[in-house]
């Protein structure tokens, strides 16, 4: 049985997400990411400013109280929170190590492409989502995957992405990222995993427990903080290494095209290694497409949709283009350019004595800088941050999700169910269980990106409406 699950399950798992990953995935992001960046002229160019205007010019660490759904930047707020998880750290070290230092300008293209899905996806969602009688708003995917496909394949859809958004962010999301709490805790203070558990879950509890309101709160002050304390230190080694950073940049170009030599293989087998990698990891930094953040973005109480969408466009652009690019920064710098362990991007395991790995690989970078102690614990604080955030994010997403399969009266099962997926997940690690999430994240993405697509004109629409030319 153990072989079963551990061997024969995984192999077959990974395969399947090789598959999705390699080509549906691919395709699909790219496709809707050009199709909405041409249909509105460059939304994301166009409007950027007024996105900026929509989101700093509401920022407030304790904003006012709303009677039902959330105000434009908490829901903002609890959009990074999810965003900005292990991806931008681990995801982003994965990246490199298995497409070269080149496969973060992928992240890039996938990320400006990906400014225009999620315009539609929090356009839509707004567009969609119902006020019920008590006040309270419902809306996400679901809502205008429905009004996307009619009759029962429309039923079918939303139920289908209800179930893997459950799975995928509810439950078994939820356990990788208090396993990669878990991890840096021990590595970085000795605490023991079922210690971290039990914190972790409990603060989770509270968090899970409450309503909309609460979680909102939550976000709007963890989010900056965490951004600010990510990004000073991460400058501070760019500064220390600011004579590799041209350099840094000149290999991440380089690879980019030619990352053959860098991660070995034919050039063809080479460039679609890092191009998919960019797509792979850069969904999971942004999630762009992946139809999670449309929830809090239908929450928002916002004078019209278009001001939601260029809000959602600013918070890929933190993600990926400030957060996610600080850590390639950091990482190139240190261990690929100059007199790094890897210089001149060649990565083989013969030049990595400390035997670096995606999980390890920050620290390794930040310890070249602040020290090995005091880099491993940045990078475990900053992670738990980080985990932290996308676990309540997530949460929230996987709770309308089961609300809308088996009602309000569900919630508190949902919630109890979800506090102990936390707790396991900091004390058992399961590569199926990480496996599973991947699976479940790319199945979110099929029904959800099919939708948007065909619901274009809608977009369209909306943004020649109120949007404004820059």
């Amino acid at each position: 049985m153990y072989n079963f699950f551990n061997v024969t399950l995984l192999e077959i798992v990974n395969k399947i997400n090789n598959y999705l990953a390699d080509y549906i995935l691919l395709i699909l992001l790219l496709l809707a990411g050009i199709i909405f960046t041409v249909r509105t002229k460059f939304v994301q160019v166009r409007c950027f400013k007024e996105g900026l205007k929509e989101v700093f010019g509401n920022f407030n660490f304790n904003g006012e109280k709303q009677k039902s759904g959330m105000s434009s930047f908490q829901a903002i707020a609890t959009a990074i929170a999810a965003q900005v998880g292990t991806g931008n750290i681990v995801g982003t070290c994965s990246a490199i190590l298995v497409g070269g230092p080149g496969a973060i300008f992928w992240m890039w293209v996938i990320a400006f492409f990906g400014m225009a899905t999620i315009y539609a996806e929090a356009v839509l969602a707004q567009k969609t989502r119902i006020v019920n009688e008590d006040g309270s708003v419902s809306g996400g995917p679901v809502y205008y995957i429905k009004e996307a496909f009619k009759g029962k394949f429309g039923k079918f859809s939303a139920v289908f992405f209800s179930v893997a958004a459950v799975i995928a962010l509810g439950f078994v999301g939820g356990m990788v990222q208090s396993n990669s709490i878990a991890g840096t805790c021990f590595s970085a203070f000795g605490v023991k995993s079922w210690i971290t558990g039990i914190i972790i879950a409990g603060m989770c509890a509270f968090v899970f427990l409450g309503n909309i309101q609460r979680l909102a709160s939550v976000t709007e002050k963890i989010v900056p903080v965490m951004a600010v304390i990510y990004i000073l230190g991460s400058l501070a080694v760019i500064i220390a290494r600011i004579t590799y950073i041209p350099e840094t940049f000149a290999l991440i170009f380089k690879f980019a095209f030619r990352p053959d030599a860098a991660i070995g293989g034919a050039l063809g087998f080479a460039l679609k290694k890092a191009i998919t990698q960019g797509a792979k990891r850069g969904l999971f930094s942004n999630e762009a497409g992946m139809g999670s953040t449309p929830h809090a973005h239908a929450m928002a109480n916002v004078e019209n949709p278009h001001k939601q969408g260029v809000s959602a466009m600013i918070s890929v652009f933190i993600d990926t283009f400030i957060v996610l690019t600080m850590t390639a920064l950091v990482v190139i710098s240190t261990i690929y350019a100059g007199t790094g362990i890897a210089e001149n991007g060649l990565l083989c395991k013969d030049v990595l004595p400390q035997g670096i790995i995606s999980s390890n690989m920050a620290q390794v970078a930040f310890s070249s800088v602040f020290g090995k102690t005091f880099g491993s614990i940045f990078v475990a604080i900053c992670l738990l941050f980080f985990a932290f955030s996308t676990i309540i994010g997530w949460n929230l997403f996987g709770k309308l999700n089961f609300e809308y399969l088996f009602g309000k009266k569900s919630i508190p099962v949902y919630s109890m169910v979800a506090t102990v997926c936390v707790f396991l997940g900091a004390v058992a690690s399961n590569d199926l269980v990480w496996a599973l999430t991947d699976t479940f994240n790319y199945l979110m993405v099929i029904p959800n990106v099919l939708a948007i697509i065909v619901l274009c004109p809608v977009v369209v629409k909306i943004c020649k409406e109120f949007g404004k030319k820059r």
